[in-house]
This record gives C-alpha cells, sequence and structure tokens, in this order.
C-alpha cells in the first residue's frame, strides 16, 4: 500500500486531505509540524509527502531541505501563497510540485499519482547516461566511453546526490551535510574543491561545466 506522510497544521485540511486518501486506498500518516515531519519521514520512509508551506516552528521549505539531505521521495507543496517567488523557493529546495490553496481534490490525487509515476519510473532506470559518461547507481561505476573513471568516495557522495535530484537546486547546506555529516553546514570551500575534481573526471569542458553546474551562493545543479 502506497504511503503518503500529510503534513499542514490546519486539522481540518489534514482531515479531510487523510479522509479522501484513506476512501482511494491510501494508508495515511499525519503531522501537524515540521519537527514532526521530519521525524515521520526518517521512521516511515513514506512514498510520497504533502506540505503546507506555512508550518509553526521549522517551516515547509526547511522541512524539504531536511528531507532532501537523505532522500528523494516526491514532495507536493501546499500554500495559500500566490507569489511566484515562493514557488520557485519551494522548487529549488527540492519540492516536486506546487499547489495553491484552494484546490480541488481531483487535481491534487492527479500531482499526486505524476510524482508517483516519476519516482516509479526513475526506480527501474538506475543508469543515468550522457553525451559524456555514465553513472551506474546500482554498481557505483562510472565510465567515460569505455573508461572507468576512478571517483573518491567523497567525490561518489556528492555525485550521487546530485544525479538522484536531476534538475533540482541541491543546496551546499544539504551536500555538506549529506557527505561529511550533520556537523557541517558552512564549509563551502569543501564544495568548490571536490567539485572541480568531479568536472575535470566527467566534464568534456570542465571550464565550462554542461552537467554540473554551480548556482552561485545557493548550490549546485545536475543537468542530465
Amino acid at each position: 500500500m502506497t504511503t503518503v506522510l500529510v503534513v499542514d497544521d490546519e486539522p481540518q485540511i489534514r482531515r479531510a486531505l487523510a479522509t479522501n486518501l484513506r476512501a482511494r486506498e491510501f494508508e495515511v500518516e499525519e503531522a501537524s509540524s515540521g519537527e514532526e515531519a521530519l521525524r515521520l519521514a526518517a521512521e516511515r520512509h513514506p512514498d510520497v509527502i504533502i506540505l503546507d508551506i506555512g508550518l509553526p516552528g521549522i517551516d515547509g521549505i526547511e522541512v524539504v531541505h531536511g528531507i532532501r539531505g537523505w532522500s528523494s521521495v516526491p514532495i507536493i507543496m501546499l500554500s495559500v501563497r500566490q507569489d511566484e517567488a515562493d514557488k520557485v523557493e519551494a522548487l529549488d529546495a527540492g519540492a516536486d510540485d506546487y499547489l495553491t490553496k484552494p484546490f480541488g481534490m481531483n487535481e491534487l490525487l492527479a500531482r499526486l499519482r505524476a510524482a508517483l509515476r516519476r519516482t516509479s519510473t526513475a526506480a527501474e532506470e538506475p543508469l543515468i547516461t550522457t553525451e559524456a559518461f555514465t553513472i551506474d547507481l546500482t554498481s557505483k561505476r562510472v565510465h567515460r566511453g569505455t573508461e572507468e573513471v576512478h571517483l573518491t568516495p567523497t567525490e561518489w557522495g556528492i555525485t550521487e546526490l546530485l544525479v538522484r535530484n536531476p534538475d533540482r537546486l541541491v543546496s551546499q547546506q544539504t551536500l555538506l551535510q549529506s557527505v561529511w555529516g550533520p556537523a557541517y553546514g558552512k564549509e563551502g570551500h569543501y564544495l568548490r574543491v571536490y567539485m572541480s575534481a568531479i568536472r575535470r573526471k566527467l566534464e568534456t569542458d570542465p571550464a565550462n561545466p554542461r552537467h554540473f553546474i554551480t548556482e552561485p551562493g545557493m548550490g549546485y545543479r545536475f543537468v542530465p
């Protein structure tokens, strides 16, 4: 059974979503705060998360950053905010989709099904192929043409996190904490050194990277 984590601090919205999803044979976990959402995401490993952006304490954007440090679970953001900047911030943080309240249940279900299809397709395709290199996520091997490329464990950790989140901005903090540990978050110079090495090994033109893109002051993005 597909598990959906519903995160909203408004009880009536949370109950309505849970009732509709259970009626359609989804298993539902509910959270009313960002802290509870992070705990349940780690404990229950839901298949998809429906997450309100405006939460007490840790807000929805911070929750996305926290989850993206270790998981690529689909996240659909909900918000009463209609400002484009809010949507961009949510998507750049790693959310997969964004719905503005009020919304129709049928639209939410369509977005949820689409997110699950993308996840299913990704799970069936552990091979990342570009015109310059191939990455096998199952065997943890990288090739340029017929030549195998050796990545250090740290280089692999950075590369894997980026390629598992294609076209998404992965923040410096997320990369540092995922690869080096939770005590890290501001050592951006570490990333610059290792990203330079990754580009030298994988990019056709390391000085003008096509696949491992820097988002100045924010993080990095893998473009297939």
